[in-house]
């Protein structure tokens, strides 16, 4: 039995370790297209600041440490050029054709253009891969003065920080839509756009960026442009093949991570889940998404028979030294998704004042009808990851309002105060609801 993997990131390499796992005997063959694998590109915008020193910090494994420890052969400078399933075989771009009895798709994802004028320009950049941060550290060795960002999600946020760190001294974000994170969520926006603002960069929303001039962006003077209108799905491969999309336009897959092709599976960044609070399909290219549905994938294709059942969305991440979570849904969000959403902002201490107390803002999402929690938003300067996962636990759980409150969370004077801030938006919320 052989297995072949096309992708050797975290979902692919996820896949074919679990594989290993379950299978001592398996052939496992994993094809990747760049020359390093297992990259932490998350890390990217730290490696911009100089608080990642060097690319080779973001890269976990080698090739050699899977031959060697997993017995697993990873090929890197590879592209896979199609897919015949009918006769179980990988057709390489240098004419080579490899055969599978199992195959797994984790072909990742690419930055979108948007359709964007001017993208090619020499001063217009990504931060996708490696070489784009490279490319964008040694720019920014020349001290630009000024810099613009298209984009206000996760990517776009950390790197509009990175830039000012690395000593650009103004810096403009321009987003299409009305909200950052892709959030739906106007009160979200209000308070991240003030927290930038303090730290000297100008977020514009409603602002969809249709052309990049050699000089500027919109009315903005710019010697920097950063591009990071997010990513699509590589699906062309898999589609081309006769692989189903979803209804986002990613790869669709059964909880046990097949497509509707036998034996073919698909995981990551390329694939589609589904989300655990409303029910849908979604994509989501998370890294910890990607693992997960690897490893499921890699598991199932060795023979074993696991689910993986979706996520309730949780992202996290730091800008200007706030630290900003979310899970679940928006009130905007719930409300396209047939709930009947009740929500609550809160502004608390994240502890008691005698032991530094800093502030802290919590969101909550209720269902009127069923009382059921739907959605969360958590901000501050530490704790965060805490009280956020704790929301997705609960999401995840299905558990009511009522329930919530009454969760048994720690108290101690360095931690937290007797009342957690989660708690007591829970109350707040709970006297909307009745």
């Amino acid at each position: 039995m052989r297995l072949v993997v096309i992708g050797g990131q975290a979902a692919g390499l996820s896949a074919a370790a679990r594989a290993r796992r379950i299978d001592r005997g398996l052939e496992i063959l994993v094809l990747e297209k760049s020359q390093r694998i297992s990259f932490g590109a998350c890390g990217l915008p730290y490696y911009l600041e100089h608080r990642v020193r060097s690319l080779e910090e973001l890269s976990v494994y080698t090739p050699e440490y899977f031959r060697r420890e997993r017995d697993i052969a990873v090929r890197t400078g590879v592209e896979v050029a199609a897919v015949a399933h009918a006769r179980r075989q990988v057709a390489l771009a240098d004419g080579e054709a490899t055969h599978y009895d199992r195959l797994v798709v984790a072909t990742g994802a690419r930055v979108d253009r948007a359709g964007i004028e001017g993208v090619e320009r020499p001063h217009v950049f990504t931060l996708h891969t490696p070489e784009d941060a490279t490319r964008l550290r040694t720019q920014l060795d020349e001290r630009p003065r000024r810099a613009a960002v298209i984009g206000a999600g996760y990517i776009g946020l950390e790197t509009a920080e990175a830039l000012r760190n690395g000593g650009v001294s103004a810096v403009t974000i321009f987003e299409a839509t009305p909200y950052v994170l892709g959030r739906q969520d106007a009160e979200l926006t209000r308070r991240l756009s003030e927290h930038l603002e303090r730290h000297g960069i100008e977020l514009r929303t409603s602002s969809r960026v249709t052309t990049i001039e050699p000089d500027r962006v919109a009315d903005v003077p710019c010697e920097l442009v950063v591009l990071a209108t997010g990513v699509r799905p590589n699906v062309e491969l898999a589609a081309e093949a006769g692989v189903e999309l979803g209804r986002t336009g990613a790869i669709r897959a059964s909880d046990r991570m097949e497509t509707n092709l036998n034996g073919v599976y698909a995981a990551g960044d390329c694939a589609e889940t589904q989300h655990l609070v409303s029910g849908r399909a979604v994509y989501l290219p998370l890294g910890t998404t990607a693992n997960k549905m690897g490893r499921v994938a890699g598991a199932n294709a060795a023979g074993a028979r696991e689910r993986f059942e979706g996520v309730t969305g949780t992202t996290i991440l730091r800008v200007c030294g706030l630290g900003v979570a979310m899970t679940g849904l928006s009130e905007a969000q719930a409300r396209k998704e047939g709930f009947d959403p009740v929500e609550v902002w809160i502004d608390a201490q994240d502890r008691p004042r005698y032991f530094g107390a800093r502030p802290t803002a919590i969101h909550l999402v209720a269902d009127r009808r069923s009382g059921r929690l739907l959605g969360g938003t958590v901000m501050g300067e530490e704790g965060v990851a805490g009280r956020i996962n704790v929301i997705a636990t609960a999401l995840a759980s299905q558990i009511r309002l009522e329930q919530f409150q009454q969760l048994d969370l720690a108290y101690s004077p360095p931690f937290a105060p007797v009342w957690d801030p989660l708690l007591v938006a829970a109350q707040q919320l709970a006297k909307l609801l009745n």
